[in-house]
């Protein structure tokens, strides 16, 4: 009976507090999932003084936090981080960008292309882009921020350009007896929206962006591969894929080589015969070659790329994306 009064008394008060801390308007945001912790340097190869950073670009560019039951910054915050940590390290010689994307939302793209633009005017450092399995749309405008691009003999690259899906849900509403009505301020606030085709005057706007950002992506490849004609270049981006063979014949690429020539070449460009090969990593990470994960990956089950695609169409809102979806 004791023990019963006990715990009522203990309920109430631990109740009554945290009505108090509500009341008073005290509200307290605890994270339950561990915190990333600063980033660690990690030699995988080589020796020396020397250092050639390894940058990864692997999985859908985006601003959204990668899944996973440990929080890490999303990768536009990882590779600003990254870069900010290597220019500050005078044994930084260069940088390898190990890039692995089909590419991801136009902004997050561009903010990563002009990060490492940046990065090699205020350091005069060379960029070597290293293409494994996928350099495609963002992935590969992100390489046109390097001095050259390798890619891997079994790479695909390329998916120039720009696009935007728009899921029209007016049918399946109708089916189960669910209308929407958009009350706005002007003609085209609803533009876009889910519960409604898109108009023709719709589609016209809609062109109208993705052609400007189609000219950005033109632009950024006209000043990644001067020894390219613009009309070629325009000709090349059709949004169609490339082999590495196919892409080093177009000149899309520099050559065909693997991640350890692309170090080699990164050694060569500084002036270096030696050098230790560097990755950042966070605490409790398994990093020990130039292969392994720099960031851990808690894969979602319905996304091979850490960050679920279905989220960039998320919110009912429409994105552009340098994307490549198969």
């Amino acid at each position: 009976m004791r023990r019963r009064i006990f715990d009522t008394h203990l309920f109430t008060i631990i109740l009554g507090g945290g009505l108090s801390f509500l009341l008073s308007g005290c509200i307290y945001n605890i994270s339950l999932l561990p915190q990333p912790g600063p980033l660690e340097e990690k030699v995988v190869e080589g020796s020396g003084d020397d250092k050639i950073l390894l940058l990864d670009i692997s999985g859908i560019i985006s601003e959204e936090k990668p899944d996973g039951l440990i929080e890490r910054p999303d990768m536009v915050a990882r590779v600003k981080e990254e870069l900010k940590r290597a220019e500050s390290d005078k044994g930084v010689k260069a940088v390898v960008l190990r890039i692995n994307s089909p590419g991801g939302t136009v902004t997050a793209s561009d903010i990563i292309y002009h990060e490492i633009v940046r990065f090699k005017e205020r350091t005069g450092r060379k960029v070597i882009a290293s293409i494994l399995d996928v350099g495609a749309s963002g992935g590969y405008y992100i390489a046109m921020a390097a001095d050259r691009v390798i890619a891997q003999p079994t790479s695909v690259t390329g998916s120039i350009g720009v696009i935007m899906l728009h899921v029209n849900l007016q049918g399946l509403m109708e089916k189960v007896g669910v209308g929407a009505e958009a009350i706005k301020s002007g003609e085209n606030k609803d533009l876009g929206i889910p519960t409604q085709p898109l108009s023709p005057e719709d589609r016209d706007i809609f062109q109208s962006v993705i052609n400007d950002m189609y000219a950005r992506f033109l632009e950024v490849i006209i000043r990644g591969r001067e020894g390219l004609p613009a009309d070629r270049i325009k000709a090349l981006a059709d949004g169609r894929i490339y082999t590495a063979a196919q892409a080093k014949e177009a000149g899309l690429v520099d050559q065909i080589g693997y991640l350890d020539q692309a170090i080699e070449l990164a050694k060569s460009e500084a002036g270096l015969k030696e050098a230790s090969v560097i990755l950042y990593s966070r605490s409790g990470q398994h990093i020990n070659n130039i292969y392994s994960e720099a960031i851990r990956t808690e894969v979602n089950p319905l996304s091979a790329w850490g960050v679920d695609p279905k989220r960039l169409l998320q919110g009912g809102s429409a994105k552009f994306l340098y994307l490549w979806m198969p």
